[in-house]
């Protein structure tokens, strides 16, 4: 997996938004999203082993979260080719003029697939175009996501993590109560089976002396 989640935001509002796995980064990408600057700018942020990075424009932001190890070229490509479909995409005509989630929602699906090709097959175009672009990509600053956050910031974006860890914890307890308590049955199976195994040594030593009825022993 090397794109994670993505979103399209207006001023700190999500419009549009699609993940990929189980995790939820939704609060981490909020966070994120309310420390970027109203002003045109692209960077990336660095949080753990993911990145962050974003295309700030006219008040829109275009932000992809990938793994480190997927690089900046195809994050940059795929921001690019959502930022040209987002600005294709006619929304129905809304009362206010504030955009909305609501009045992007039919965007949502457009989100996902483009998340899904570049996860998949990424477009040759694109990358191409990336490479050409490749020196600008290397001149966005990348900062880490600690300079920019709060001490009670900080913790908000470790509870997934942080629950995530609890799980594998009490899976890995719950594992090791079921190993002890196969051990514990095994080590008493071996226990009666050797006393069962004595007792009948014991039986058949004294079956030799007093017979296989133990009834000869008395009369002598």
């Amino acid at each position: 997996m090397s794109l994670i989640h993505a979103c399209v935001a207006h001023q700190g509002t999500i419009l549009s938004e699609s993940s990929v796995g189980r995790r939820d980064f939704s609060q981490a990408v909020q966070t994120i999203l309310s420390k970027i600057p109203p002003n045109n700018s692209k960077l990336t942020y660095v949080w753990e082993q993911y990145l962050f990075h974003y295309v700030s424009e006219g008040g829109y932001t275009f932000l992809v979260m990938a793994d480190d190890s997927v690089g900046r070229r195809l994050p940059f490509a795929f921001l690019d080719d959502l930022q040209t479909r987002f600005n294709a995409y006619s929304p129905p005509t809304s009362s206010s003029s504030t955009p909305s989630s609501s009045s992007y929602s039919g965007f949502t699906p457009i989100l996902s697939e483009l998340l899904h090709t570049y996860n998949t097959n990424p477009p040759a175009d694109s990358l191409a175009n990336a490479q050409k672009n490749l020196a600008q990509v290397k001149d966005i600053m990348v900062h880490n996501v600690e300079q920019i956050l709060s001490r009670g910031e900080r913790i908000e974006l470790l509870v997934d993590k942080t629950d995530t860890m609890a799980g594998q914890a009490w899976a890995f307890r719950r594992g090791a109560r079921t190993v002890r308590r196969q051990q514990f049955w095994r080590n008493q199976k071996i226990m009666i089976l050797g006393i069962s195994v004595g007792i009948f040594f014991v039986y058949l030593f004294l079956a030799n002396i007093c017979g296989f009825a133990l009834n000869h022993c008395g009369g002598k």
